[in-house]
């Protein structure tokens, strides 16, 4: 099994690609869940799905996860995940791109038909607008991570060699 922190791939050789493969994630599949009293099983989740958020408002409760990690075979470091988002009485599922390089970190999902090309920086500052960024980073390409405050992962990263000083950018491409 490959270790996505490790073999790094010269960002300009890997952009055109990652923008076709950007290009090609699916849109977000809504799909109906099945209601009942109790909360968990109001919703039936899938294998190995990892509990990343719980945000509670007035419209309920939006429960966010990460299942169904894989490695690209062909590009180290690339790895594909399917981003649960269940709200009240729905399900969407998207499949995210991610970049585990310590010179390129990356995540890249879609919005509204579009596609975000999220350049992170893992070990820098946490706000509200990258949170989630980060904790669909680190559960997919630090695992045991996974579901801890990423604010409180700077030392790791160094660690791990990330710098932590990155600029952290956003690029929309269209969609399809």
């Amino acid at each position: 099994m490959l270790n996505p922190s490790q073999g790094a791939v010269a960002a300009p050789r890997l952009l055109p690609l990652l923008l076709a493969l950007a290009v090609s994630l699916p849109t977000q599949v809504r799909a109906q869940a099945q209601p009942s009293a109790a909360e968990d099983a109001r919703k039936p989740r899938p294998p190995g799905l990892v509990i990343l958020q719980e945000k509670v408002s007035m419209a309920g409760t939006q429960v966010i996860g990460v299942f169904g990690a894989m490695a690209d075979p062909s590009i180290p470091g690339l790895w594909s995940v399917r981003v649960w988002d269940e709200r009240r009485d729905q399900v969407f599922v998207a499949t995210d791109k991610l970049r585990c390089s310590p010179d390129a970190p990356m995540r890249i999902t879609g919005q509204g038909g579009q596609v975000l090309m999220r350049e992170l920086n893992p070990g820098g500052p946490i706000t509200p607008a990258n949170r989630l960024d980060h904790l669909i980073w680190w559960a997919v390409c630090h695992p045991e991570q996974a579901g801890k405050d990423p604010a409180g992962l700077s030392a790791l990263a160094r660690s791990l060699g990330y710098p932590g000083t990155l600029p952290e950018r956003e690029q929309i491409l269209p969609g399809r």
